[in-house]
């Protein structure tokens, strides 16, 4: 599916908070701890074609629709970003975060590079922060770990983990999630202005660099 783009920037009173990440660096359980302890978020619940993973429901962690659902709101000009991932579709429903943002509430949205990429340019002021563990053997662990996808399917997300990764130095904030309290507490930093503590800017380029992947 082709995005549609627009170089017309979109001015909201809420702040709009994107957090991106590798698959299996643990963001899905940062952005809950960040919604649990700093509760003045909202988060809007993306859109995808994948299947539910085991314990995940509708409209919690995902709204989950066909390929022709997805499809339909795409030519409805019903997302502010919309990717495809791994063989599936992702996409962030536009009415949710709009209400929202105009009701002048910080709209979380977690989502991949690409997505990413679409709403850099729709929303420049968008704080935009990536989440990392430290190497690709921590992430490796991490995809093994949490037991929800085959050999094959864990080595399709280190492939697009290795891809992403000259994307880094696109997001101005880099956060590595040693630790969900305190990569939790450094982005709800981040949002609020308190930045001097966290990577930005060159200091995100030096930090992906190092980092073993």
């Amino acid at each position: 599916i082709d995005a549609a783009e627009t170089d017309e920037a979109v001015s909201m009173e809420g702040k709009l908070v994107v957090i991106s990440g590798f698959s299996g660096a643990g963001k899905g359980t940062v952005v809950r701890r960040l919604m649990e302890e700093y509760g003045d978020y909202v988060l809007s619940i993306s859109m995808t074609t994948r299947q539910p993973r085991s314990g995940e429901r509708n409209g919690v962690e995902y709204h989950f629709v066909t390929n022709e659902e997805f499809e339909d709101l795409v030519r409805q000009e019903g997302f502010l970003e919309h990717a495809g991932y791994v063989n599936h579709y992702y996409g962030t429903p536009r009415a949710f975060a709009e209400q929202n943002m105009n009701a002048g509430r910080d709209v979380l949205l977690e989502i991949e590079v690409q997505g990413a990429m679409q709403i850099r340019k729709r929303f420049p002021d968008a704080v935009r922060i990536f989440v990392s563990p430290r190497n690709a053997q921590e992430l490796e662990r991490r995809l093994v770990g949490r037991g929800t996808d085959s050999a094959e399917t864990v080595t399709k997300r280190l492939r697009q983990a290795l891809q992403e990764i000259s994307s880094v130095p696109e997001y101005p904030f880099l956060v590595f999630n040693d630790e969900v309290e305190t990569c939790a507490s450094d982005i709800n930093s981040l949002i609020r202005g308190d930045r001097g503590a966290c990577q930005t800017g060159a200091g995100a380029r030096a930090g992906a660099d190092a980092a073993a992947f």
